[in-house]
């Protein structure tokens, strides 16, 4: 499997992913062109952001292992994903950056304001990923192409983050919606012509953020380029956003204990085993909160279970949001 990288720097910019330099603002697009055109091969695009504490290596590593997860869990169970025809060939790209800080509590509010610098106070992070999946919208194929079997032909972009690399992906996201408002959140509602790129699916694993983030800090997600769901998974045996998020931000957040208030109603469901289908009226939602504390339950130390999120019943989740994308598209 390869894996393609897109490493930022502390203020959210782009490296060249040979020199580690900088990469120049009028040559983003072009940088893009040249290492991220999606493969003729690929029917899906996954793009994989980490959370904190994780080094270079252990996000490639991560990203590697969703991605055979998804493989594997297709290949065993087609029946269970109609509307993928006869192969799923994902193409992942994984989004690096630097979240390595001190431990604990002290730990824990210094990558918090990094991920807010990121994005916010004159970080780059949502226009660079912004133009990172406008390139990959345009140089995809169409989903609302002819059909081919059971299926479009196309290329669907999925969103996975994890921690507070949640955040990352929503803050571009949220950033592209710009001045082009549309109400595009879940599949039965019609994409709006005129976006910059859309994005079929949005999965957040263990979200670092305050429960009520999706009223407030990512409020705008509701006009943004996303054709589909957001989905986010939580635990209570995640300390790392419940006890530590509490003491940093006075309250546990999305990771520990769900979605919370968001301008529509959340739909609340349970992570699903591998053999057992989600049916798409519980996850053809604006927000979807999926309780995940029977799955997501290892870890040692401050953090719980905080990083224990690569399961098959992660990989089922994401496949069968990817299932559905494609029946929006007439599959």
């Amino acid at each position: 499997m390869t894996l393609h990288t897109v490493d930022l720097d502390e203020t959210g910019w782009l490296l060249d992913t040979e020199g580690g330099s900088p990469v120049p603002a009028d040559r983003l697009d072009e940088h893009f062109a040249r290492e991220l055109t999606p493969p003729s091969w690929a029917t899906d695009i996954l793009v994989y952001a980490h959370g904190w504490q994780t080094s270079p290596k252990a996000a490639a590593e991560a990203a590697r292992r969703l991605t055979t997860l998804a493989e594997e869990g297709y290949a065993a169970r087609p029946a269970l994903y109609p509307a993928l025809g006869d192969r799923f060939a994902p193409w992942t790209v994984v989004v690096r950056w630097p979240s390595r800080s001190g431990p604990l509590r002290r730990g824990y509010r210094m990558i918090r304001s990094r991920a807010h610098a990121l994005s916010a106070d004159g970080g780059h992070a949502p226009r660079v990923i912004g133009q990172l999946l406008d390139g990959l919208n345009e140089r995809r194929a169409d989903p609302s192409a002819a059909r081919v079997l059971a299926n479009r032909a196309g290329q669907y972009v999925h969103l996975v983050g994890h921690s507070f690399g949640c955040r990352v992906l929503c803050e571009a996201v949220q950033w592209a919606a710009g001045d082009r408002p549309g109400q595009t959140l879940g599949w039965s509602r019609p994409a709006p012509a005129g976006r910059p790129f859309t994005v079929d699916s949005m999965l957040l694993l263990q979200m670092a953020a305050p429960r009520n983030a999706f009223e407030t800090m990512f409020a705008a997600l509701a006009d943004a380029p996303l054709h589909g769901p957001v989905v986010a998974t939580h635990s209570r045996r995640d300390w790392a956003t419940g006890l530590w998020h509490k003491l940093a931000d006075q309250r546990r957040g999305i990771g520990s204990r769900g979605i919370g208030r968001a301008p529509e109603p959340v739909s609340a469901i349970r992570m699903l085993p591998p053999d057992e289908p989600y049916p798409k009226r519980s996850l053809d939602h604006w927000f979807v909160s999926v309780d995940a504390g029977e799955v997501f339950t290892a870890g040692w130390g401050p953090s719980g279970a905080h990083s224990d999120h690569l399961h098959p019943e992660t990989a089922h989740l994401l496949l069968s949001l990817a299932n559905h994308s494609r029946s929006e598209h007439g599959g």
